[in-house]
């Protein structure tokens, strides 16, 4: 039973010592008292045993109930300690297509999750040189960096285009990340895909060729732009540039090592 409930029965001790009284001791008349030999000491009286006071003893009623606290059934055995589960979710700077980037989020969703003010509405550099309106979170951490453009500018909704760029440390789904090159987006998209020429900037992803990256969870699409190594020769840039399209495959086009530049995941 976890609950003991002890009764200890006390019982007081008299320890009755008798009280001898002495005899006059005569002798003969004349005769000293000295001369005669001094009376026994009076026998000391043996204590009575104590009762064990160690014994523990219940109370019909106090086993009643102990047996009330105790279930039928229950476990006598001690508690053990339990792991709790991890939380669930992306780790830290993974993108998943739901929750505050889901098609329906804004501006609004974005500050209330990562704070107010690391959400800066601002200009981002668009295509061609030209210049977009973005809601831009961390935008003074490089590696934090995420732009996030919206289809109503007004309100600030409808998620278009979420850019990872420069060095973001930001995870697009299925791991994506920016440095990669063809044989590693290959694994992950579980075959070969298809990227266009190599323009002044950089190639871009045409087909995933009914890969995993066209099957995402929150339905979502992603599209890549790698760029060459710099160490590239001129004549082999060129050859690149003119080309319509390009497997990923090829051993002629992971020569130039392209590695992802830029992640665009829009819906």
């Amino acid at each position: 039973m976890p609950y003991r409930l002890i009764l200890l029965s006390l019982t007081a001790v008299a320890i009755v010592a008798a009280s001898a009284s002495a005899p006059q001791w005569l002798g003969p008349a004349g005769a000293r008292a000295e001369q005669w030999p001094a009376p026994p000491p009076p026998a000391k009286a043996k204590p009575k045993p104590r009762p064990r006071d160690d014994v523990e003893e219940l109370t019909p009623g106090q086993i009643k109930r102990a047996q009330e606290l105790d279930p039928p059934g229950a476990s006598k055995e001690m508690p053990k300690a339990v792991k709790r589960p991890s939380k669930g979710g992306p780790p830290a700077r993974q993108i998943a297509c739901s929750g505050p980037f889901a098609a329906d989020s804004g501006h609004i969703r974005l500050a209330q999750v990562f704070g107010s003010d690391n959400v800066a509405f601002t200009e981002v550099a668009g295509p061609k040189n030209s210049k977009l309106m973005a809601s831009v979170l961390f935008p003074k951490d490089p590696q934090r960096r995420l732009e996030v453009l919206w289809r109503n500018n007004t309100s600030r909704t409808g998620v278009q285009v979420i850019a990872i760029n420069g060095k973001s440390g930001w995870t697009a789904p299925r791991g994506l990340r920016l440095g990669m090159q063809l044989a590693a987006i290959e694994k992950i998209n579980g075959k070969p895909f298809k990227i266009s020429g190599f323009g002044p900037e950089g190639s871009s992803t045409t087909s995933w060729e009914d890969g995993a990256m066209l099957k995402l969870p929150g339905g979502c699409k992603i599209g890549l732009i790698l760029t060459m190594d710099q160490r590239v020769p001129g004549e082999a840039r060129s050859k690149f540039a003119s080309a319509k399209e390009l497997t990923s495959n090829d051993s002629e086009v992971r020569a130039v090592r392209p590695a992802v530049s830029e992640i665009l995941i829009g819906y």
